[in-house]
Parts: C-alpha cells; structure tokens; sequence
C-alpha cells in the first residue's frame, strides 16, 4: 500500500497529464485561440509559435500533444481543476509570479499601443481623453487600472474599454469604438501583417513582460520537465525558425 501511495503522488506531481488507450501520455495546453500569432485558429486547425513550440516538446517527449482552446477569464478553473497541463499562450509572467509555477521566461514581451496610421496619436500623453481597448484580465488592464503600475497613465483617459480578445478590440479599433488598444507587441506586429495600412504602433511602450509556461502552483516536476524538452527545442533550432516562420525573431529568447 505505501508503494502504491508513493505510485499515485509520483503521477499526481505530473498534474493532468492523462494516457491515451495506446498508453502513450496525453499533454493539454491550454490557450486563447484568438491570441495570433502564438495560438489562433486557421480554418479547422489550430496554430501558432507556442502551439508549434509545445508539439515539438511533445516531439521530444513522446507525448501527444492536445490544444484545448479556453476561455481567458476561466484559465485558473481550467488549470486548477486537471482540464488542463498547462497555460501556454503569450502568458506574461509579471505580476503572476505567486499564482503559477512558471517555467524561465522565453519571449520578451512589451505592452505597446496600437492606433490607425491616421489617428493624431503619436505619443503616451497624446492619449489623454480618449478611450483606449485593453483584453480582459491581463497585466496591461491591471497596470492601467487604479492601483496599478500605469495607473496614473490610465487615469488621463477617456475611458478603459476591456473585451474578451484582441480581435474584437482591433475591430473596435476599426470601426472607432476605442481609439487606441494597449497590447502585446508581437500581436500588434500580427494585426499590422494582417491588415497592412491600418495600423501603426507607438514608439514609447506601456510596459516591458516576458512569457513564460504557467502551471499550476507547485506542479514543479512537470515544469521541469517541459522547460528541458524545451531547451533541446532551443538548441536544435527548431526555436528560432518557429519565431521566424510567426515573425517574432525580435522578441524570441534562446534559453541557454
């Protein structure tokens, strides 16, 4: 019995990690699929630099990989109850750092502010009585709110408009519902690819963030041992050709 107690604590410290019939283990990452580009939907396939980075983990591994596509807002549930292994989706780490077990940090992120190329906007004061799109539960909406890092930035608006996702707000950006949404350059750089003409990004940044891996807290072992799979991903340069292949080669860390 006491073996078998030490059995089931082993695989309990691998958190949902489940087994398919075959016996092979199941890896769930869970994600925001309208985040382009590090997890969205193309027709009837998910994609993106972290959904490509956790298959070649997986690779490594010998796993088979899952992508189960959450709600931002429920992530905590989805993670806390086994539904999902892990937070894998451009997951800023700051401000986060006591509620997750994150792996080292592999992307640097900042929050910029994206505006329509004619829009009178040039700099972070210029947005002083104008209303400003943020995604829901995010470090930027945190930061801009009272209490928060930017407070007194967020403070000069018009108003703070907070949304599901950023495709919504960019089509609010659009249409001039918001005058500005305050996001994660790499997403903004996407909407720019995306819709070239439309947009332009702020010199001066909101806030600098990294990404890192977000488990639950204290599920250390299978942290671990992701963030070893995912340095061999690193060094094979597999790594380097994802963020170059999402346009990200700017922003990409190269764990050592």
């Amino acid at each position: 019995m006491k073996k078998l107690l030490i059995a089931l604590a082993a695989a309990a410290a691998l958190a949902g990690c489940g087994e398919k019939d075959d016996g092979t283990r199941k890896f769930v990452v869970g994600f925001d699929a309208d985040f382009p580009p590090y997890g969205y939907k193309d027709g009837s396939e998910y994609k993106g630099f972290d959904l490509d980075l956790a298959r070649a983990v997986c690779a490594k591994k010998g796993w088979t990989f899952v992508a189960n596509p959450i709600n931002w807002d429920a992530k905590d549930m989805e993670l806390n109850s086994g539904a999902i292994d892990c937070i894998w989706n451009g997951f800023t780490m700051q401000g986060r750092e006591n509620a997750y077990t994150f792996s080292a940090p592999y992307v640097d992120n900042s929050q910029v502010v994206l505006v329509k190329v004619d829009s009178p906007v040039v700099r972070l004061t210029d947005l002083a009585g104008r209303t400003v799109g943020v995604q829901i539960d995010t470090p930027v909406q945190k930061a801009l709110s009272a209490g928060g890092d930017r407070a007194a930035l967020g403070a000069t608006f018009k108003g703070l408009v907070v949304e599901p996702n950023y495709n919504q707000l960019v089509n609010e950006l659009v249409m001039d519902a918001v005058e500005a949404v305050a996001l994660d350059v790499g997403v903004a750089r996407r909407k720019m690819a995306d819709l070239p003409g439309k947009f332009r990004i702020l010199d001066e940044i909101v806030m600098k963030e990294t990404y890192g891996i977000g488990f639950k807290k204290g599920n250390t072992a299978l942290c671990a041992e992701v963030e070893a799979a995912l340095r061999e991903v690193v060094a094979d340069g597999t790594m380097a050709a994802l963020a170059e292949t999402y346009g990200i080669e700017k922003d990409a860390l190269l764990l050592k």
